[in-house]
């Protein structure tokens, strides 16, 4: 099932679970990136992402690696335009890592905001609790869009931020923006979402 909704500046986006055979439209997605992009993503300079990487990242089984991924709704087949991974910590299991990426032509449109709160919900949904997130310092569209989901900071290393997001206040500061349209539709269509999809289900 797809959650139908639309950027701020009202382009029709679907956003609906990672599937494994969307392996070559992620893969188009990550190409699309620019090496500035794809460096704060993946705080690496590569130009596409390994295979064993882009398995991974497919690979979502909708319990301890939870992916969403968003495309336009009039123009089917287009890459990915952004996605958006919980992985599980296998020490902290109420705990995930959280990571959204978009690519270039959409920044600054809304999409990772939207992108976020289907995350945030289905986590919730899963009994996730806080998300933890790695972000370097120059990535300022992130920090802002962390830090207006309440993110606190626990520690730096090695030049990356890494910052502890409560779910349950995210969701609750997200909700607060319910007169933005794009996201009072994916809250109101989140709850008909089926429980039961697996990794390939439609």
């Amino acid at each position: 099932m797809a959650i139908h909704t639309a950027l701020n500046d009202g382009t029709p986006v679907c956003i609906r679970r990672v599937r494994r055979s969307d392996e070559a439209r992620l893969q188009a997605g990550i190409a699309q990136l620019s090496p500035q992009s794809r460096y704060l993503r993946f705080f690496s300079g590569m130009r596409e992402a390994p295979p064993q990487v882009l398995r991974a990242l497919v690979s979502a089984d909708g319990h301890d690696h939870l992916a969403w991924g968003a495309l336009r709704s009039d123009l089917p087949d287009t890459p990915a335009l952004g996605v958006v991974h919980a992985f599980r910590d296998k020490d902290d299991p109420d705990a995930a890592e959280f990571s959204v990426a978009v690519i270039d032509e959409y920044h600054g449109r809304g999409l990772a905001r939207l992108l976020t709160a289907v995350l945030l919900l289905d986590c919730a949904r899963e009994g996730y609790d806080r998300f933890t997130v790695h972000i370097l310092p120059e990535n300022r569209p992130a920090l802002a869009l962390a830090r207006s989901l309440g993110a606190e900071g626990v520690r730096s290393e090695g030049g990356v931020s890494e910052l502890a997001i409560d779910i349950p206040e995210a969701l609750a500061a997200l909700r607060a923006e319910a007169d933005v349209p794009g996201l009072a539709a994916v809250f109101d269509q989140f709850g008909n979402e089926p429980l039961g999809e697996g990794p390939d289900g439609g």
